[in-house]
């Protein structure tokens, strides 16, 4: 298992600033889903799974981001929060699109951001996804 101490220097700074990146970003939405915010409700009406798809996906992500912050856990998190963001994604681009409620994009590029951020942190710490991780 990959432990902090495992990794150069450069590469723990790097790593950290993905996990809390993307920790950060999920964390921060969490307020509005678990407090249906208008923009929350719309989204997830949209996609026929509201109340109970917003209050999953706030759960899961609430979930991801604490697994981000434990260095043994970050790559479970990381797994977590690329699936999480990939169904943000496609939500996206098939029924809400890329601007939601005049937000110009702004909720389409945090799940950009933290995919693209998760899939550094699952690199970088490949050796410790579970049943996989000692094929790296």
């Amino acid at each position: 298992m990959i432990r902090d101490n495992a990794l150069e220097g450069r590469t723990v700074a790097v790593v950290w600033i993905l996990q809390l990146a993307a920790a950060a970003v999920m964390a921060q939405t969490l307020y509005f889903k678990f407090t249906g915010a208008p923009e929350s409700v719309y989204i997830f009406k949209t996609l026929g799974a509201e109340p109970w798809g917003r209050i999953g996906s706030g759960v899961a992500e609430l979930i991801a981001s604490i697994l981000l912050l434990i260095p043994s856990t970050a790559a479970t998190g990381a797994i977590l929060a690329m699936g999480l963001m990939s169904g943000a994604i496609l939500a996206h681009l098939t029924r809400l699109g890329i601007a939601v409620e005049g937000d110009g994009g702004l909720l389409f590029g945090l799940a950009l951001l933290v995919f693209a951020s998760s899939v550094g942190v699952a690199v970088v710490r490949r050796r410790q996804i579970p049943f996989i991780g000692g094929w790296f």
